[in-house]
């Protein structure tokens, strides 16, 4: 049914086959990733680790083959390093004792 005057042959791909073009391309989110990756070593690391581990996936194109941006993989790796190290802080902060003495 390609009625209404619209053939299927004319534009094959016209519909629900195509990417959308509304949202960020994938270097401004390696881009953003990386940004929130050094920020969060400075402040709010427990949020921004992985805001930026987000980041840099949806900008690798979610997936590990193919050509990997440099932007998206320092965004991958600075944010895996500074959720980690967000952890580590919050368990240390949490230990019984802490500031006793």
């Amino acid at each position: 049914m390609a009625g209404f005057g619209h053939g299927t042959r004319r534009y094959p791909r016209s519909r629900g086959r195509t990417w959308s073009r509304t949202g960020p391309d994938r270097a401004t989110l390696g881009i953003v990733g990386t940004i929130c990756a050094v920020a969060g070593f400075f402040v709010l690391g427990i949020i921004l680790g992985p805001v930026a581990i987000a980041c840099g996936w949806l900008a690798m194109g979610r997936s590990w083959t193919g050509a990997r941006p440099v932007p998206a993989l320092i965004a991958l790796v600075l944010g895996a390093i500074d959720t980690l190290l967000a952890i580590i802080w919050l368990a240390g902060a949490a230990t019984p004792g802490n500031g006793m003495f």
